[in-house]
């Protein structure tokens, strides 16, 4: 349970710091147009911080950390949004910064979210092990 709370902390500090680089960054090459490197820091707030504090809430219902899958879910989710959010970086960097953005580098951040797509569906396959293995667990009443 603290790996979670811990990555949920990770993620916060991440995105603070990233919302940071972006208004430094831009105000100091006098940039005023659009950029990815506007959504790093709500990247990192939503798809870290926010989803860490939801799944940590759920472990606590149904002990998600139980399931041989969670492993899996947690670092393929995990390499997803370092790989999503590095390449909004990079890409917001470059254009800050005038300089091209190619195709690579647009094939390569797609595969962060083939990450992440593959570590939403360990989470639900994990989530459905442990709602299975509660079934026959008597329900907790409202108001206990």
């Amino acid at each position: 349970m603290k790996q979670l709370y811990y990555a949920a902390l990770t993620y916060l500090v991440l995105g603070l710091v990233g919302g940071l680089a972006y208004r430094e960054i831009t105000k100091a090459n006098g940039f005023t147009g659009d950029t990815q490197l506007a959504v790093v820091h709500t990247h990192l707030l939503v798809l870290g911080m926010l989803v860490f504090l939801v799944v940590l809430l759920l472990e606590k219902a149904f002990a998600l950390t139980n399931s041989r899958v969670f492993p899996w879910f947690f670092w393929v989710y995990n390499a997803g949004v370092v790989w999503t959010v590095g390449f909004l970086a990079v890409n917001g960097t470059r254009t800050v910064l005038g300089e091209p953005t190619g195709a690579a580098l647009a094939g390569a951040a797609g595969l962060g979210h083939v990450l992440l797509t593959a570590g939403l569906v360990l989470f639900f396959v994990c989530l459905r092990s442990r709602l299975s293995t509660s079934d026959t667990a008597p329900a907790a009443t409202i108001g206990r």
